[in-house]
Order: structure tokens, then sequence, then C-alpha cells
């Protein structure tokens, strides 16, 4: 697991991370979400051992990332898809992360074919788009075949094949019991992907809790079209609900689809449509951090 407790960080006089706590477990994807000036980025860092909180811990497996023994092996990052060296080829720069790890030229070949650049292997990586300069950070946080796995916004620059390439991947690797951490803009994506969700705002936890849960929270209603649509509201007001007419249906708030359902069969009314409206994860998104965003 990765298990960041009261992480506080302060760069100057900017507090960037204040008191955060939350765990990331193996088997599921977490998405750790937040708008620009959040702290994600920053506590990612701190997770990797490359900034040092003020307070607080951010353990993996329950130790410091410093501590870990052969850490590429244990866990595996992808921060920043610019931060390589433009004069040598994928193979170049993963045989040589692999050498220096103790990790043999066949599972380098292995990786370049797993994130697809196996046929462009031996060029440099100057020439590479940013979506291939991805896949390339991508394969060298998979390089080691660790169990936990952390990616900043690994999606930027892909094209929509690449998109559902990293989604069915980041599943796969979470469906194998790894942990994987991965934090992104494009809500979407993330409604397709996360099991789990950590939204953060101004450095500080907003909520923690699964995707279908925070779904489920900020529900619209129940979309519902029957064959007697005024014996059908009649019969949920009198339970309380609130029932608005939407275009050939109703909008009933107030009871769940099931109730509505056992109400219908119980009257003898017969429904043609049943629909649960839940907001999408970037509507409730919006809401959760409408007071944490740095630019209005």
């Amino acid at each position: 697991m990765i298990e960041v407790t009261g992480l506080t960080m302060w760069y100057g006089d900017t507090l960037a991370v204040d008191d955060l706590t939350f765990t990331v477990k193996p088997g599921l994807v977490t998405g750790f979400l937040g708008p620009n000036g959040a702290g994600k980025s920053t506590t990612m860092r701190a997770i990797l051992g490359l900034d040092v909180p003020n307070a607080g811990t951010a353990l993996i497996e329950g130790r410091l990332y410093a501590s870990l023994h052969r850490p590429i092996h244990r866990v595996g990052a992808l921060l920043d898809a610019g931060a390589v060296h433009g004069g040598r080829s994928a193979q170049a720069m993963l045989a040589w992360v692999a050498r220096s790890n103790g990790i043999g030229s066949g599972r380098v070949a292995e990786v370049l074919e797993l994130v697809g650049l196996a046929r462009v292997a031996h060029k440099r990586i100057g020439g590479f788009s940013l979506g291939m300069k991805q896949r390339l950070g991508i394969a060298v946080a998979l390089l080691g075949d660790p169990g936990v796995l952390i990616f900043d916004e690994p999606v930027n620059g892909l094209d929509p094949e690449g998109v559902r390439w990293i989604r069915e991947l980041m599943r796969s690797l979470a469906g194998e019991g790894r942990t994987v951490l991965v934090s992104s803009h494009l809500m979407g994506e993330m409604a397709l992907t996360a099991d789990q969700v950590v939204v953060v705002g101004r450095g500080q936890l907003i909520l923690d809790t699964r995707m279908s849960a925070l779904i489920e929270r900020f529900q619209r209603g129940v979309l519902v079209r029957a064959t007697d649509p005024a014996s059908l509201t009649r019969v949920l007001r009198e339970q309380g609900a609130g029932v608005d007419e939407e275009g050939i249906g109703l909008s009933v708030t107030g009871l769940d689809a099931s109730e509505i359902g056992d109400l219908a069969y119980a009257n003898g009314i017969v429904l043609h449509e049943l629909t649960p409206r839940g907001a999408s994860l970037e509507e409730a998104f919006m809401e959760l951090t409408r007071q944490s965003v740095e630019f209005r």
C-alpha cells in the first residue's frame, strides 16, 4: 500500500500540502484528482522521496522510498515524460536503466512491445511526440515489474487509441493485485478507469471514496416513463417524492429506482422507462472543488 499520513509541505511561504492523509490500496486504480495547485504532484514527489515533507510521512509498503532495496523492482513511476535525454534512442535509454538495476535485455524488449514502441525502439527520443514520450515513461515505470505504480497525468498527449490503451493497461495492472495511483484532469476518462477517488484542494483532503459512491452522492433523480403518468405522480407524491414533468416522462427525486418500481407494480402501473440519473464525474468534481480553484 501507499500510506500518506499528516503530510505537510511548505515551499517558502506557500503551504502546498496541508496535513494530508489517505491510503492507496492494492488491486484498485485510485484516481488522484484536484484543480491546478491542489498539491497532487507535490504529494507524489514526497511519496517518491524527491521532496522532504515538513511534517507527516509518505510510505510505500510501510517504508520510506529511500529505504527500499532496489526500488525500481518495488515502485514504478512516471512524473514527467519530458525528463529524458533526447539524443538517446528508446532502446538505449531502457537498456541503460535495466543494466544499472540488474534487469535483463529480454525485459527491455518486452516492455517496448507492451507500450507499442517496438518499431521505433532505435529512433532518437528527441524526435518523439509527447504521446510517444508518455509511452516511453510508462515503459520505464514497468521495467522492474513493480507492485506499486504512480503516474502523474499519463494521458497527456495520447491520441484516442492511446487513451483507451492506457485505461485498459491501468485496469489490468490493478487486476493483477498491484497498487495504482494516477492523477488526471480528464474527468471522463477517470470515470471509466478509477475504482477509488482521492480528491484534494489547496493541499487538503476533500474526499476519499469509491467512484460508484461519489457518482451516487450527486445523483440527479430518476427519469420515469409510465402508461399512466398522472396516477403514478399521485402515488409517488403520497410517498413524499418530488415529481416534475420532463418531456414525455417524469423526473422523480426523493425515491430511488427500486422504490419507484415497487410502487408502480403495487398500483398496477406499467413502466416503459426507469433510469437513475447520476451526475457525471466532471459535475461532481466541479461541485466538490468549487472553493478550491486557484484561477477562476
